[in-house]
């Protein structure tokens, strides 16, 4: 199933991102169901899913279906762009495409759910894992910043929720590094934060706000940390 699945994602590549130029998405937004490059996008989809299956006609109800629902979703995208958050409509758009081609593979496939490994005791430890690097520890961070208000460190003066993001991807870099056996890729991540928050820091020469931010980053790779270890240590448990 895999394989099947890799090779129909190959052809979704393609045909949305590798042979999709700019003029066709602009014509589409504008014109919709009248644009020719609607069809035509639909055509090197067919053309990708045909040379990725190499030439396997015993695939053509698949094809057809993957064709028929990447047309209507393509449209109802379309039509929704002045009405959905963009990015939000790109990732649906995406993960609609995805299930379809989930949906087509298992139809080939004789493959079997087993509910019993979803809630094993793994899957409920990564999960519980996850969790608390992206949506316990803001709040633990947060809680234990109070403490202190510095005025450099201004809101106004950075992107928008800019810092809390940047604290959930470095956690879970981090914990992949962990779960992975890479530390030395840590030290690698914590020099490159440093580098980049330098400019910052020296340009202020403000003692508390260095502070500041080495205590936030220190707390947040500390968690970070134990949470990878927690996990390893339940992972090896029998």
């Amino acid at each position: 199933m895999m394989l099947l699945v890799l090779k129909l994602v190959l052809a979704h590549a393609i045909g949305d991102f590798v042979l999709q130029p700019e003029k066709w998405v602009i014509d589409k937004a504008l014109k919709k169901h009248k644009s020719k490059y609607l069809y035509y996008h639909i055509l090197v989809h067919a053309i990708a899913l045909i040379v990725a299956l190499q030439f396997d006609f015993n695939y053509w109800l698949g094809i057809l279906s993957i064709l028929a629902s990447h047309y209507i979703i393509d449209l109802l995208k379309i039509n929704l762009t002045e009405k959905v958050n963009a990015r939000l409509l790109f990732f649906l758009d995406q993960i609609a495409h995805l299930i379809i081609i989930v949906i087509v593979a298992l139809a080939y496939t004789s493959y079997t759910i087993d509910f019993s490994e979803i809630y094993s005791k793994n899957n409920i430890a990564f999960l519980l894992a996850i969790i608390t690097i992206v949506s316990i520890a803001p709040v633990v961070m947060r809680l234990m910043m109070s403490q202190w208000v510095i005025e450099e460190d201004n809101a106004d003066h950075s992107l928008e929720k800019a810092g809390k993001y940047i604290g959930i991807l470095e956690r879970l870099f981090v914990f992949g590094f962990i779960i992975l056996s890479q530390w030395s890729a840590i030290g690698l991540l914590i020099t490159a934060k440093s580098v980049f928050r330098f400019g910052d820091l020296s340009k202020s020469k403000n003692r508390k706000l260095t502070e500041y931010v080495l205590i936030g980053t220190l707390v947040s790779f500390g968690i970070a940390i134990a949470v990878g270890l927690a996990y390893n240590y339940v992972v090896k448990l029998d």
